[in-house]
């Protein structure tokens, strides 16, 4: 006899059992990337010259920096994110599927911590150039 009705048994499960995590991450890094981009569009267009040196002393301060790599962060995470969706519908052999995935992580890690790099020898007192 069954107690649990047939959606009671596969609620929250989807076909990898962690598609609702997943799901939601996308949204929520999909909220941060858009509020943390109009922060960075608002605080460029304020900016009187966008200029090598004004640049640098803007992202040298600490209330500059900290949101950038957020955004940088949120950025890179949401990429991975979708585009690990794109390989997961669209690739069906597994090793493919495999190789895909691990060359999309490596190369968002390696994209992204080449830009959190910039940023941080910015903020810490070094010049990008």
């Amino acid at each position: 006899m069954r107690v649990r009705s047939a959606i009671g048994e596969v609620r929250g499960l989807g076909s990898a059992r962690s598609g609702a995590h997943h799901w939601w991450l996308e949204r929520l890094t999909s909220i941060s990337t858009l509020l943390l981009f109009i922060w960075f569009m608002v605080s460029i267009l304020r900016m009187p010259s966008l200029g090598h040196g004004p640049v640098v002393e803007w992202l040298s301060s600490p209330l500059v920096a900290i949101p950038m790599l957020l955004l940088i962060v949120s950025t890179f995470w949401h990429l991975k994110l979708g585009l690990q969706v794109v390989i997961e519908d669209y690739v069906h052999e597994e090793g493919t599927k495999l190789f895909s995935i691990t060359l999309l992580n490596f190369f968002t890690i390696a994209g992204a911590a080449s830009a959190v790099f910039a940023v941080l020898k910015i903020a810490f007192g070094g010049d990008a150039s």
